[in-house]
């Protein structure tokens, strides 16, 4: 959010110029998953829902001004969600130009949710307020701030003519596909960014190769899209970096109160990423208000709090939140050359509702012993003046590693459960994945556990146990069973390719013969979806044809037109 004086200007519109993105668009007439040839605003809709801006007045209060596109769909429930979270909460203290994102839930669905990224400005304060609201569901956070920094400032100056220019620019671009690199034209300048894959690995983002041909009109080179200043976020509790990791992992609720929605917004997200690669499936609000449409669910005392991490900026929640388990209230964030003090942690009864100190409010015992030699070089650091990237870097490398200790584990047994390839028969359905045993895994750590690649001591055991009762836990491993059983699926189609169909088909009666082809077309349409290898659905399509043209003539057109699209 970016808080500037608002001045009345002309509209303006954005040059669009030469752009290297011109041949990237030419490859992509289709959208990742479609057949069909795009719309206008398709590719826009790749990346944004749309843009909003929100307007404040001090006697009209707060109202969505623009959605753009217009064909844009918003329910009331979300205009009033963004309506609200589009400007700090009351006692924050935020004025000035400011930026942070908030989440909320799709009206449709509770697993789906918007993530918006807001550039803030004022005239007249505090009677006049606006903000500029890109509305995504993709979690592309430090990209969409850079994008709003370039046109927040022009927008204030030029208004609505100004912002169709951009989303014009915007249904120019490619689709974000998982990892290309991209050239995206907005405003006159050029933004060059990699899209991430589920491979990458956190803090190893591939470095943007440069050729003089596309690269003369680069303006901004991003490393990431996603990833923020871990160590500037993690600077006020670094002390208990470990204990933190923990409550994230186990998916424990838990609250940030911060002076301000960016360093609310900021923190968060640092705590979902230090995970990472592993998802947090929890729930997650970067900025929450009282006027949020889940306040009363979340701050309800009749049941037991839920798996969430919300950031907050009213001192109110202090007593309305005292009741959950894990607080961490955090003063202004500041990268100075001095080691902070160690913020000890704290009993949830010493929480006062204005005067409490920054520190970490819990009564939870870490599991793992704390790692003093990643705590140590840290302060090293910050004496002698390391720079905050190469912080970032080193306190991201502790929790990669530590994520990884703790998963590999679970996917060498999850690996375990796969039925052997020899057990895969092209004439029978496939075969289905051995059942989960919690007994089995922690049998399974004696030999080979976290202690095979981690120094950390602990009651590793523990961990696990409380582990597989998460909805991390829940989440990761349902999305392994679904990768597992595609696999099978796909292993048995390829198994299936192999065999001299034709050959059976001449052996079997018509009944049987079609009731074998409409099966095969099934697999086929099936098989899009599935990790085979190449020519493996050129190779069915062959099979189908052959067998179909064996047939009887009337046989052949019913066939040929079944299944078609």
């Amino acid at each position: 959010m970016s808080l500037r004086k608002l001045e009345e200007g002309d509209g303006g519109s954005a040059d669009l110029g030469g752009s290297p993105a011109a041949e990237e668009r030419q490859q992509e007439d289709l959208l990742p998953g479609r057949r069909l040839p795009l719309l206008p605003w398709d590719r826009f809709s790749a990346w944004l829902h749309c843009v909003c801006v929100v307007g404040f007045d001090l006697e009209l209060g707060q109202a969505v001004e623009v959605i753009y596109p217009q064909h844009a769909k918003l329910t009331d429930k979300e205009k009033t969600n963004i309506c609200y979270l589009s400007f700090p909460d009351s006692n924050s203290g935020c004025l000035g130009d400011t930026q942070f994102c908030f989440r909320f839930r799709q009206s449709s669905s509770r697993k789906a949710s918007w993530h918006c990224l807001l550039d803030q400005f004022d005239r007249d304060l505090p009677i006049y307020l606006k903000s500029l609201v890109l509305i995504s569901k993709l979690p592309y956070i430090h990209f969409f701030h850079t994008v709003l920094g370039k046109i927040a400032p022009e927008y204030f100056e030029k208004n609505e003519p100004f912002l169709e220019a951009v989303c014009s620019d915007i249904d120019r671009w490619p689709p974000p596909v998982p990892g290309r690199t991209l050239h995206l034209p907005i405003v006159g300048i050029v933004i060059k960014v990699r899209i991430p894959t589920f491979r990458d690995k956190p803090g190893t983002t591939q470095v943007l190769q440069s050729t003089p041909q596309t690269d003369t009109l680069v303006s901004i080179a991003l490393p990431t899209v996603h990833e923020v200043d871990l160590f500037r976020c993690f600077l006020p509790v670094f002390f208990h970096i470990q204990m933190l990791w923990e409550l994230v992992l186990l998916g424990e609720p838990l609250v940030v109160m911060a002076p301000s929605p960016s360093e609310s917004s900021e923190t968060v997200l640092a705590l979902v990423s230090c995970i990472s690669p592993l998802k947090y499936y929890s729930d997650f609000r970067p900025y929450f208000t009282i006027h949020d449409s889940e306040f009363k669910e979340y701050t309800t005392r009749t049941q037991t709090p839920p798996s969430v991490i919300l950031g907050v900026t009213n001192p109110f929640f202090a007593k309305t939140l005292q009741h959950w388990p894990h607080i961490i209230r955090i003063g202004d964030i500041k990268l100075s050359g001095e080691v902070p003090k160690q913020v000890k942690v704290k009993k949830l009864k010493n929480l006062k509702t204005l005067d409490s100190k920054p520190g970490v409010y819990t009564s939870y015992k870490p599991y793992l012993n704390r790692d003093e030699e990643t705590i140590k070089q840290l302060q090293k650091g910050v004496q002698q003046k390391r720079p905050a990237e190469a912080q970032s870097i080193i306190l991201r490398r502790y929790f990669l590693e530590l994520t990884q200790s703790f998963i590999i584990p679970l996917e060498r047994y999850v690996a375990s459960l796969m039925p052997l390839q020899k057990s895969i028969s092209p004439w029978k359905s496939p075969p289905q994945l051995k059942s989960f045993s919690q007994d089995e895994f922690i049998k399974s750590l004696e030999k080979a556990g976290p202690q095979l690649t981690s120094k950390l001591k602990g009651d590793w055991i523990g961990l696990y146990r409380h582990f597989l009762k998460s909805y991390n836990f829940d989440g990761w491993f349902r999305t392994r069973r679904k990768e597992m059983t595609q696999k099978l699926e796909a292993l048995h189609l390829e198994a299936l390719c192999n065999e001299d169909l034709l050959f059976w088909s001449q052996k079997h009666t018509e009944v049987e013969t079609v009731d074998l082809v409409l099966k095969l077309k099934d697999k086929l349409a099936e098989g899009e979806n599935l990790p085979v290898e190449t020519g493996t659905m050129e190779k069915l399509q062959m099979h189908i044809d052959s067998i179909i043209l064996a047939l009887p003539e009337d046989l052949q057109g019913i066939l040929i037109k079944t299944g078609s699209t």
